[in-house]
């Protein structure tokens, strides 16, 4: 869960009829990240409730599976939200809130991996752990969902960071190929080949 300081925050705000007539929106409709960004930035503080309410759960998943660390993803957490709220005044709809968000992340997880001059490596008890999965996958036995999800968890680390990421992205987030390279910051086929990469050793790494 994301930090409980944030998650206090009430988040019923984008199904209040107050809400639905927001910036002009349509009363039939719940008003869009960009136009309660808009209203935020112009002092209404429900608008950031919703906005955070919308995005907390993709966010913190997303920044948890990237470090693997609860406290440092917890801390991260709270950074980009801060980030957020700083830059909020400034903030033009020029590109979709979900693809700014994620792309103050994505430079606040390189800012981390740069000033630790770390990558993440594979587990300790990585061959234990591959051996048990491989233990589990003999004809004599099936493995259950909670196996199956953790020999997905597995081969994921095992990838690149920037390979995991744009699967993230992709497969968690659903984000497009364009809004995850404006995300990363490389070209469209760059993500494409990245992403290839990625599932090519998934499907290596899970065949095996």
């Amino acid at each position: 869960m994301p930090p409980s300081n944030l998650a206090r925050l009430p988040i019923d705000y984008a199904n209040t009829p107050a809400a639905l007539t927001l910036c002009g929106v349509d009363a039939l409709a719940l008003p869009t990240d960009e136009a309660l960004m808009l209203a935020w930035a112009g002092g209404d503080l429900r608008a950031f409730e919703a906005l955070y309410g919308r995005h907390r759960s993709r966010l913190y998943s997303f920044l948890l599976r990237q470090l693997r660390d609860g406290a440092l993803a917890d801390e991260m957490f709270q950074d980009v939200w801060q980030r957020v709220i700083a830059a909020r005044a400034g903030w033009q709809p020029e590109a979709a809130f979900t693809t700014w968000l994620f792309r103050i992340a994505h430079n606040r997880l390189n800012d981390h991996w740069r000033a630790a001059r770390h990558r993440p490596s594979a587990p300790i008890d990585a061959d234990e752990r591959v051996a048990a999965i491989a233990d589990a996958r003999t004809p004599e036995t099936q493995l259950s969902d909670f196996e199956q999800r953790r020999q997905l968890q597995l081969a994921m680390e095992q990838l690149p960071p920037e390979q995991r990421e744009v699967l993230q992205l992709r497969l968690e987030q659903e984000l497009s190929l364009e809004e995850i390279a404006e995300i990363t910051g490389v070209g469209r086929e760059t993500v494409k080949s990245r992403l290839r990469y990625a599932m090519d050793k998934l499907r290596a790494g899970l065949s095996g």
